[in-house]
């Protein structure tokens, strides 16, 4: 039902805005600002879509959105929700401006519900989702080659990987899934890793080695299987 769907998107928003800015700084106040508003109008243009689909179908079940103008609609609330390319400025930002842990919950878990939408919507249009997501390959890929502070690599990498994952949806669900699930797994390690050393720099990176040289190792094949390098998971 899409209503109580949007119910649990705001309840997601709203749980997730004190984690945000929890650390009384500036940059922390306005990274959770900045998510509000970027989720709080995805969630608006989502019930917009909805209502629409009713009141064109005369039902809100998820499975029977198919009036074109609200499923592109709904198309563009989920790409925003989970920061595709073109409307991708926002997570870099709110990244930066958190604290590891608050990155590593909006690099995963955050990312379900919409993709869980995503996966359960039919009739969705093909051609603005595959431009979206090669759009999101290309701008995640060269937007992270000029970073030195990881969780804004780690936000241009959930955007390069999210367009592969939007891509794959469209020819098997099953598999976007596993791309999903994949992803979530190697960014997840790699977060508790920069977590455990207070890493925050690829300069930090460098004194991670003299700390710690298993985990440093661990950490550069991680960061190799993110980029898709063979024999490792990311290749697939």
């Amino acid at each position: 039902h899409w209503f109580f769907a949007w119910i649990g998107l705001e309840l997601n928003t709203l749980a997730i805005i004190p984690i945000l800015a929890k650390h009384h700084h500036p940059r922390a106040t306005e990274a959770a600002t900045k998510y509000f508003i970027i989720q709080a109008t995805a969630s608006s243009l989502i019930l917009f879509s909805s209502i629409l689909n009713a009141w064109y179908t005369g039902t809100w079940d998820i499975t029977q959105l198919s009036i074109k103008l609200a499923t592109i609609t709904l198309t563009i609330a989920l790409t925003m929700k989970l920061g595709l390319a073109p409307m991708h400025f926002w997570l870099p930002e709110v990244m930066q401006g958190t604290t590891l842990s608050s990155a590593l919950i909006i690099a995963t878990w955050q990312k379900l519900p919409p993709m869980s939408l995503l996966l359960m919507t039919k009739h969705l249009p093909t051609p603005i989702l595959l431009t979206l997501a090669i759009t999101s390959t290309l701008i995640g890929g060269w937007s992270g080659l000029n970073q030195v502070h990881m969780r804004k690599i780690l936000a241009f990498s959930s955007i390069a990987h999210l367009g592969w994952t939007v891509a794959i949806l469209i020819l098997s669900q099953k598999l976007a899934l596993l791309s999903l699930m994949i992803y979530i797994l190697m960014t997840t390690a790699l977060f508790l890793i920069l977590i455990s050393h207070t890493t925050k720099t690829f300069k930090d990176m460098s004194q991670l080695w003299i700390k710690s040289p298993a985990l440093s190792t661990s950490c550069m094949f991680i960061l190799m299987a993110l980029g898709g390098l063979p024999p490792l998971i990311g290749f697939l």
